[in-house]
C-alpha cells in the first residue's frame, strides 16, 4: 500500500487490500502504543512487485502452516522491497508468493510509526453506530503511480501471528487502519480497485497507463532517474 500522508512528506508512492472480517460481539482495544511496534527484520533483497492482473493477485491465498528459515527470507524480502517502493505496507502475493503474510511500516494517528509482520491475519471492523466510513485517496504499489478515494472504516482491529508464529495484534486509525484493512485484503484477493464503482476503478488504470513506462516490470529492483512525483 501507498499512503497519502508519506506522499505530502517525501513526495513519493501510496498505500497496496481483504475481505474484512468483523467481530459483532468483540469491541476493539485502545490502539496499540508505538512501543509495542514488532522490529521488521532487516538484510533482505529486493524484488520486482507483481502487478493487477496477475491471477496469484486475485484469489485468496494459502495459510501459513511452517515457521522456518523460508519464511523469514520471505519477510525480510518483502521488507526490502516495500521500502524500495516508498510503500506503508506489502502483501506476500505482491512478490508473487502464495501465502497469507502481510508487513507494514505506517504512522498512526499521533503520528507513531507502527511495524510489524502479519501472518494469517484476521481482520476486525467496527459495526453500527462506531462504524464512520472515511473516503480518503489510497494507492497501491502493484498498480504503481495511481491514487483515488476510496471508503474504508477509520478504525480497525487485526490479530495474527508474526513469521515466528508468535501472536501479534495491531489496532489503529486514520492511515493505519486503512494499510491494515488493504494489506489483508490482499491476502484475500481482492484489490482496492474491486471496491470502487466502474468510472472510479477506469478512471485508476488510465492513470495508471498513462505512467506505465516509468515501472519497468522489475520495479522496484529498477527505478528510473526520472519517476514521477508520486502520491504516495
Amino acid at each position: 500500500m501507498v499512503s497519502e500522508l508519506t506522499s505530502q512528506d517525501q513526495r513519493l508512492p501510496r498505500l497496496g487490500g481483504s475481505v474484512a472480517l468483523s467481530s459483532p460481539e468483540r469491541r476493539s482495544p485502545e490502539p496499540v502504543p508505538a512501543s509495542q511496534s514488532r522490529p521488521l527484520p532487516g538484510g533482505g533483497s529486493v524484488r520486482p512487485i507483481t502487478r493487477w492482473g496477475t491471477p496469484v493477485m486475485h484469489r485468496e491465498l494459502e495459510d501459513v502452516t511452517v515457521f522456518d528459515d523460508e519464511l523469514e527470507t520471505l519477510v525480510k524480502d518483502m521488507v526490502a522491497t516495500m521500502y524500495a517502493a516508498k510503500g506503508v505496507g506489502l502483501a506476500a502475493n505482491q512478490v508473487g508468493v502464495d501465502l497469507k503474510v502481510f508487513v507494514f511500516d505506517c504512522p498512526d494517528d499521533d503520528n507513531n510509526q507502527i511495524t510489524g509482520v502479519v501472518c494469517n491475519p484476521v481482520l476486525h471492523l467496527p459495526e453500527g453506530k462506531d462504524r464512520n466510513l472515511e473516503d480518503e485517496d489510497e494507492g497501491c504499489l502493484s498498480l504503481p503511480g495511481a491514487f483515488t478515494s476510496c471508503a474504508r472504516p477509520d478504525r480497525a482491529h487485526v490479530t495474527g501471528v508474526d513469521q515466528t508464529g508468535a501472536p501479534v495484534e495491531f489496532v489503529g486509525d486514520g492511515l493505519l487502519a486503512r494499510c491494515l484493512q488493504h494489506e489483508t485484503d490482499h491476502l484475500f484477493g481482492t484489490v482496492f480497485g474491486d471496491r470502487l464503482p466502474e468510472r472510479s476503478r477506469k478512471k485508476l488504470y488510465k492513470q495508471h497507463q498513462e505512467l506505465a513506462d516509468n515501472y519497468p516490470e522489475d520495479w522496484p529492483i529498477t527505478v528510473l532517474v526520472d519517476d514521477p512525483v508520486i502520491d504516495r
